[in-house]
């Protein structure tokens, strides 16, 4: 008797949250820290250079270049193999 009441009821499959929710591994660059603080200090190396003596403008430029390469570098590595799920089109660009 007990088989025929659960054969009666429909069977509900119910997905994970996990399963059933894409997710980016990474996230859009301007929501993170790193963003953020690779400004901060891009910001930091150009003041420093307009009251400091001994640090020339070449010198300087040539910090800011090497901190957003490094950037550039970063953000490269923590992309490569990921794939874009997200829903909103982060250009808001129509693709029809």
């Amino acid at each position: 008797m007990a088989a025929t009441e659960t054969a009666a009821q429909p069977r509900m499959r119910t997905a994970s949250s996990e399963a059933s929710r894409t997710q980016d591994e990474t996230k859009n660059s301007l929501k993170t820290t790193e963003f953020f603080a690779m400004v901060g200090v891009i910001g930091a190396i150009l003041i420093a250079t307009a009251l400091s003596d001994s640090l020339n403008d070449v010198r300087a430029w040539t910090l800011v270049a090497a901190v957003a390469i490094g950037y550039m570098i970063s953000r490269g590595l923590a992309k490569s193999g990921s794939r874009y799920a997200g829903g909103e089109d982060p250009l808001k660009r129509d693709d029809r």
